[in-house]
């Protein structure tokens, strides 16, 4: 999956660059000097590699060694950390900390949304800012939801068949994989997801004991929206 993530999913329409820059503009409207990105859960860096065009220092958190093999040929300039954001613990604070794609859902319920937030927390600067792509919430997420799309990009042709189910709050998604390339043939594998679906309230709740004050802009990310937070007066740290 790391080898084809980023190019399957720019073929599919994702433009990890409007989205770097909409971060970007949103973030700096609340701190205009930020310099310093965490980009958590930084994957392939497909967004990283923008963010370093944006702001000074850039560094990434992934938990995967495959994805994290190809940010480092993404964006050799960024210090790239392994580990999982449940055990953030880098020991320097930043302007500016990322989570996107929907990979704050990975967490399993409130409590544990609470303590990575508070986590991110105790990693800002002063006047840092979080922003968090979410996952779809529980009062907008689709039931019994499938998607297809077939795309090629370079020599690959690759198709991506995705079935979603709600169980309860948490959204359980088959995804199924066929990849053709000349010379290679085609293979197929399967990816399966397990994303809590939080409520809105429940994602500020969350910014709110973790010491954030935090604001939530519709409509961009897809449509899944962007949670700003920064430090609440008298907030921890």
């Amino acid at each position: 999956m790391a080898e084809i993530y980023q190019s399957l999913h720019e073929a599919r329409g994702k433009d990890y660059r409007a989205e770097a820059v909409t971060v970007a503009d949103l973030v700096r409207a609340r701190n205009e000097e930020a310099d310093s990105l965490l980009d958590v859960a930084c994957g392939t860096g497909a967004h990283l590699r923008h963010f370093a065009g944006l702001f000074g220092t850039v560094e990434g958190l992934e938990l995967s060694e495959a994805m994290l093999v190809r940010a480092r040929a993404a964006v050799p300039a960024a210090v790239l950390h392994r580990g999982d954001m449940r055990d953030l613990d880098l020991n320097r604070r930043y302007d500016v900390i990322t989570c996107m794609f929907g990979s704050i859902a990975y967490m399993k319920d409130a409590g544990e949304l609470t303590s990575v937030l508070r986590a991110f927390a105790a990693h800002l600067t002063p006047r840092g800012v979080v922003a968090i792509d979410p996952w779809w919430f529980l009062e907008t997420a689709l039931d019994h939801h499938v998607s297809g799309d077939t795309v090629t990009a370079g020599p690959r042709t690759m198709t991506r068949v995705s079935s979603t189910e709600r169980v309860g709050n948490t959204s359980h998604m088959t995804v199924h994989y066929v990849v053709a390339e000349p010379g290679v043939g085609v293979e197929h594998f399967v990816e399966r997801h397990a994303l809590t679906l939080f409520t809105r309230a429940e994602y500020e709740e969350a910014f709110r004991r973790a010491g954030l004050r935090v604001a939530y802009v519709g409509g961009v990310q897809s449509g899944r929206g962007l949670f700003l937070a920064d430090r609440a007066p008298g907030g921890r740290g």
